[in-house]
């Protein structure tokens, strides 16, 4: 007989017998998935995505494949919340401030409550959500959540008080524009991917955001000072969240894989914020660039002057029947908690 008939016949028997054609051979996926995140690929936190997704697929050893979009590539970051509600993407990683007025209750997280590391706020935000459950946030699962570093003033002049501060065109996202109007200065609202250029074109004369958009966004190279006004240091929450429908269709197994893994990525993204807080101070230092430290005093009146927002959110959230005035005091109390470790 010819090798080529040999050939077939050990064909037919491995598949009459139901043995695999090739040792290693690669399996088709029972679920696939598409992740967007408005993260650059480049940076800490789309690489975690990216880990995070591998990890996954790891663990459920292929029954889960997940198509990774870093960059904005299939969403950018105000249209990826509801891109997963609509299915556009069954995964996305974006900030809850980029629709601002649609998530009331996370709102709280994002003010000035003076964070001191991106392993508090990040620690502090999961506390919050898995208490309060907000029903603004039934529409997805949340895997989980992170936030960075506390929000500091980055600028292309000095500001060494209040009154420096006053009437400069300042970038924010979400909460942060009101304490930039509370400061004095001129908010504009504008997302990380598009604070470079306008820093650069003079568009804007500094923008509010942790330590780490100096390096991870580059700014460090279009600003000149850093004011550390930790008294009014805030956060920006960002959520991992996937498409209610998809979620339900996993079977167990699935699902309790992707907790664990989530579960394990919280800290890995507190620790990333920090570390890439002290990249980014050690960044703007090579580059030249100065920080500035408020004086006691001056750091007491930059807290009294945001005082009323934190006052107005809870005033305008307890008439739309909101615990506020509980979503702010849990907020202090486990930034102390947090702040010990």
């Amino acid at each position: 007989m010819k090798s080529g008939k040999w050939f077939l016949v050990l064909l037919l028997g491995m598949v009459l017998m139901g043995l695999p054609l090739m040792n290693g051979s690669a399996k088709a996926a029972d679920f696939n998935l598409t992740y967007s995140n408005f993260f650059p690929p480049t940076h800490f936190n789309g690489k975690l995505g990216d880990t995070w997704a591998k990890e996954i697929e790891k663990r459920t050893d292929g029954k889960v494949k997940i198509t990774y979009f870093p960059g904005g590539s299939l969403l950018k970051g105000a249209a990826i919340f509801d891109g997963v509600v609509k299915g556009v993407t069954d995964i996305g990683m974006s900030c809850f401030a980029y629709t601002r007025g649609r998530f009331p209750a996370m709102e709280a997280l994002d003010l000035p409550m003076g964070y001191p590391t991106g392993y508090a706020a990040t620690m502090v935000a999961n506390d919050f959500y898995k208490k309060f459950k907000p029903e603004e946030l039934d529409k997805v699962e949340i895997l989980y959540i992170h936030a960075h570093g506390p929000g500091l003033l980055h600028t292309k002049m000095a500001i060494n008080t209040l009154e420096d501060l006053k009437g400069k065109k300042i970038r924010a996202t979400g909460l942060s524009a009101k304490v930039v109007d509370a400061l004095g200065a001129a908010a504009v609202g504008m997302p990380q991917g598009g604070t470079y250029e306008a820093l650069q074109k003079g568009v804007v004369e500094g923008t509010f955001g942790p330590i780490e958009v100096l390096k991870g966004w580059k700014q460090g190279e279009v600003i000149k000072y850093t004011t550390d006004c930790f008294s009014v240091g805030y956060t920006t929450a960002m959520y991992v969240a996937m498409n209610k429908k998809k979620w339900d269709a996993l079977p167990a197994d699935i699902k309790k894989v992707i907790e664990e893994v989530s579960n394990e990525w919280i800290p890995k993204h507190a620790e990333g914020w920090d570390t890439a807080d002290a990249e980014g101070r050690a960044f703007s230092a090579s580059l030249g660039n100065q920080f500035i430290t408020l004086s006691e005093q001056e750091s007491a009146r930059w807290a009294e002057a945001v005082d009323p927002v934190i006052d107005e959110y809870v005033k305008a959230q307890e008439a739309q029947g909101h615990p506020a005035k509980e979503y702010v005091q849990f907020i202090k109390d486990s930034i102390k908690k947090y702040s010990k470790k």
